[in-house]
């Protein structure tokens, strides 16, 4: 059945789309996760229906219920022509994913984009470790479909622990490490969808070559490779040996570049790199880490300004040379402007900011 056949109700009040991960708001009200996830990012502090406040650090509750009846109402919808037997039943495709100029993946992909019921099918059909096979192959289009099939299959929290212990990791690794930019990018932007699950951070953290690949990337990668790895690194370093692992393999300046190049997500690492004793050390030893911070203080986007205020004032709190060089930079001035904002992250930061700053120096 087409989206728009399904009920209202299984709509995102949000984003009007039928949802696919819905959770519980403390005001009783349903959403899908990303869309209420991005409008608790953007600073909101109410319910987008009632417009009651929430607490601080709001409860994002998975409402299985509603998630197995949207899935099990789609599912029972599918039409049941013969010509359509393949796409209910994705295994019959299996047999003929290995082959260069087979068409299958391409439908599987469309398929299982925005249908919960064909990702579980997939998943229980024996079909991921044959998409996993079919991200060596050589040929960028084969293995960008296979990518983009993984990356689906991973927008289901079950097949998240899944598709790592299939032995996904060292695929994506090797995609990153691979000659295709497209396919970079996309395997980064995977390790960001596997890392929703905590275990798995653990995991990807400690594969080899899987965080050098990543900073790899946020060197020499282009735009869009430089953005997914950033998130991705921001994904897996809210995980502690993660932070450090990072750090001790020469994240931070490249970060630093890149946040001096208008990058807000790469600011964003910075501040969960700063909880680390390495990561300290390698911004006091950067020439022009305040500077940087403080020049997106000054110009960025509001999640950055939130994690320059953040990153400047856990190194103000460790080391006495940092806050003097920030208070050298004018960056008190610049708090008692953001206290003010209309954001309140950046508000409660600025405040910190310079209550380390009055207390401290």
């Amino acid at each position: 059945m087409a989206a728009q056949q399904l009920p209202d109700d299984f709509r995102c009040p949000i984003s009007l789309e039928i949802m696919t991960d819905p959770v519980i708001l403390s005001s009783g009200h349903t959403f899908d996760r990303s869309s209420i996830q991005q409008w608790l990012d953007s600073g909101h502090r109410t319910c987008p229906i009632t417009k009651l406040p929430l607490p601080q650090h709001p409860s994002l509750i998975p409402n299985h219920a509603l998630r197995s009846l949207i899935s099990n109402f789609a599912f029972s919808s599918l039409p049941t022509k013969p010509q359509l037997t393949q796409q209910v039943y994705p295994h019959a495709f299996v047999s003929t994913l290995t082959c260069p100029s087979s068409d299958s993946l391409s439908r599987l992909v469309r398929l299982s984009k925005r249908d919960p019921a064909s990702r579980r099918r997939l998943s229980e059909s024996g079909t991921v470790s044959v998409v996993l096979r079919c991200i060596d192959s050589d040929d960028p289009i084969m293995q960008e479909k296979a990518l983009s099939l993984v990356l689906n299959l991973s927008l289901d929290d079950d097949n998240k622990v899944g598709l790592v212990a299939e032995g996904a990791i060292g695929k994506i690794v090797a995609a990153l490490r691979g000659n295709y930019a497209s396919c970079r990018a996309l395997a980064a932007t995977i390790i960001t969808s596997l890392a929703v699950v905590e275990v798995n951070k653990a995991t990807i953290g400690s594969y080899p070559f899987a965080i050098e690949s990543l900073i790899s990337l946020l060197r020499d990668g282009n735009d869009r490779e430089r953005k997914e790895a950033a998130t991705a690194m921001f994904a897996i370093c809210s995980f502690s040996d993660n932070r450090k692992r990072a750090a001790s393999n020469g994240a931070v300046p490249i970060l630093l570049r890149i946040a001096g190049s208008g990058l807000d997500r790469a600011v964003e690492v910075l501040g969960l790199l700063a909880k680390c004793r390495e990561g300290r050390e390698a911004m006091e030893r950067f020439n022009g880490a305040v500077r940087i911070l403080a020049c997106v203080l000054r110009t960025g986007e509001s999640k950055g300004v939130q994690y320059a205020l953040l990153t400047l004032s856990t190194l103000c709190s460790y080391s006495e040379r940092m806050c003097t060089e920030v208070r050298k930079e004018g960056v008190l001035k610049d708090c008692v402007r953001l206290v003010e904002d209309e954001n309140e992250k950046i508000r409660r930061n600025a405040s910190s900011l310079i209550q380390v700053l009055e207390r401290d120096c």
